[in-house]
């Protein structure tokens, strides 16, 4: 029996990169693809409150994720949409201040049938964004050289 040939697996590649730039004051803007993405801080904590603070667009990031999944599924269907809704509510530790549970209340549209109930609760669960904070990544943090 001829053995089967060793298969060069290619190294995974980095994304490509996110820039992030300080337009002012509080102001923390990242260079996403084509797109800005602009940042600020509420006034209480120093910014103008001119744009959502990063926290807030991480925690949209999982509704919007979510979202997505959700519209996905029903569109794959030819579902209706009209009344579709996510509804996130973020519960934090008291002793950390972090996030201790996400819940995200899904509301099908009027006349959504019953048969796919079940289903669009598996599609949303789907979401990228909350299994890429499941699997816990890597964080590594380096001065880039001058």
């Amino acid at each position: 029996m001829p053995s089967a040939a060793a298969v060069a697996v290619p190294a995974p590649q980095p994304r490509p990169a996110i820039v992030v730039t300080f337009p002012g004051g509080k102001r923390v803007d990242a260079q996403v693809g084509g797109f800005t993405i602009a940042t600020d801080q509420p006034a209480s904590g120093g910014g103008a409150d001119s744009a959502p603070a990063p926290f807030d667009l991480f925690l949209a990031s999982i509704a919007t994720c979510a979202g997505i999944y959700a519209l996905g599924f029903c569109q794959a269907r030819g579902l209706a949409t009209d009344g579709l809704r996510i509804e996130q509510e973020v519960i934090d530790d008291p002793a950390t201040h972090l996030p201790a549970e996400v819940r995200l209340r899904v509301t099908p549209p009027v006349g959504f049938p019953a048969r796919y109930r079940d289903a669009l609760v598996r599609a949303v669960d789907g979401c990228k964004v909350k299994k890429t904070i499941a699997r816990q990544p890597v964080f590594a943090v380096a001065l880039a050289d001058a």
